[in-house]
């Protein structure tokens, strides 16, 4: 019984012991978390003041050269070699050969109908000089100036009905447009220069076979090209033939001053956008190269222009009143990939110029870098 009472005493002053000790550990325990400081963010402001907006619609697009020959072949024939290397990048001047194909064999049929018209008059002289002396002459005349290696020469007016008899009963008229003909086919084996240009597609080289209707390449004039836009229907009433358009290069490095040349009378279905043509010119321009237009629509009054990211659910925008952010009321009118023009804001308003991370109507805020000469919002 007594080793019991022991035990039991023992039992209580170990539990009594490790409650007292416990009690004083948690109570010497020091609370080391501070106290969070309040931060008042700072913002950016600026005032505002209404004027005229001018909203400038941007496209974009790829030139291509206004003076544009896609070269194809109306005959058949190996291509030779002309007085230049049928190459992409080779320059000719206006007239200059750019392509030829062997014709060696069709015009000696040329030369072969030729010489058969020559004898065809020749023969009918005699018959001439006898019975209509008072057209001899001419025709004599006509023969004296026909020349195998030249174009054959238009034949002489015909005078009277007699005439025109004989000389259509004789052949004569057939066989000549019958080597008009052939003149006309032969010089389509040879293709100039419509202008000057460069060459920018070669697709034959020398000694191919060519066929006719096959596409042999494209020559282009590099002074003048056209950039084709696509400009929403929206705008399609300040698209006027003219009107000059300013255009800078995909780096915004160089500037150009285009002129709207064409607009087209149908709306895209699909994108409802309407296309315009503008003219622009430049020697360091190339064909394929892109081009961004920046073309006047209009101007609105009475607006400001800022960020688009400062508009909060597209109807918003965060305003100081007194270091408190508060919210009021927009209408936006145009929006650019990153600009909004907005109106309804009052004169004078101060607006957030620049985003604030977790702002709310409310939120106390410090102001830095107010606006003292009270420009407009940008």
């Amino acid at each position: 019984m007594r080793k019991i009472l022991i035990s039991v005493l023992a039992g209580v002053l170990i539990i009594g012991g490790s409650i007292f000790a416990a009690k004083y550990i948690i109570n010497s325990k020091e609370n080391r978390r501070p106290k969070p400081k309040k931060v008042v963010k700072t913002v950016f402001i600026d005032t505002v003041k209404n004027g005229l907006v001018p909203i400038i619609v941007s496209a974009n697009g790829n030139l291509v050269a206004k003076n544009r020959v896609e070269l194809y072949s109306e005959v058949q024939g190996i291509f030779r070699r002309g007085s230049k290397l049928f190459k992409t990048g080779e320059e000719y001047k206006a007239g200059q050969r750019l392509i030829s194909i062997d014709a060696s064999e069709y015009y000696a049929n040329v030369q072969s109908a030729k010489s058969n018209l020559y004898n065809l008059i020749t023969s009918i002289m005699p018959d001439l000089q006898l019975d209509y002396p008072e057209y001899f002459s001419k025709w004599q005349e006509y023969l004296a100036n026909f020349d195998l290696e030249k174009t054959t020469p238009r034949l002489p007016e015909i005078s009277s009905d007699k005439e025109k008899y004989f000389i259509t009963g004789r052949g004569i008229f057939s066989s000549y447009y019958n080597v008009k003909n052939l003149e006309q086919r032969l010089a389509k084996y040879t293709i100039k220069a419509p202008f000057s240009g460069i060459l920018t597609e070669a697709l034959v080289t020398e000694g191919t076979l060519v066929r006719a209707g096959q596409k042999l390449g494209e020559f282009i004039k590099t002074d003048v090209y056209e950039l084709e836009v696509a400009i929403s229907k929206t705008y399609a009433d300040f698209l006027e033939v003219g009107k000059e358009v300013s255009l800078t290069n995909l780096n915004k490095t160089q500037a150009y001053l285009g002129r709207v040349v064409r607009v087209n009378g149908r709306v895209e279905q699909a994108s409802q956008t309407i296309t315009a043509y503008i003219e622009v010119q430049g020697d360091n321009l190339k064909a394929g190269q892109y081009l961004e237009a920046n073309l006047t629509a209009k101007s609105e009054k009475n607006a400001i222009q800022i960020n688009r990211s400062l508009l909060i659910d597209n109807s918003q925008i965060y305003v100081v009143r007194d270091s408190i952010l508060d919210l009021i009321s927009v209408s936006p009118v145009y929006f650019t990939d990153k600009k909004v023009v907005l109106k309804d804001v009052p004169d004078g308003e101060t607006i957030v110029s620049k985003p604030v991370a977790g702002a709310y109507a409310g939120m106390l805020v410090k102001v830095y870098g107010a606006s003292n000469d009270e420009k407009s919002a940008e």
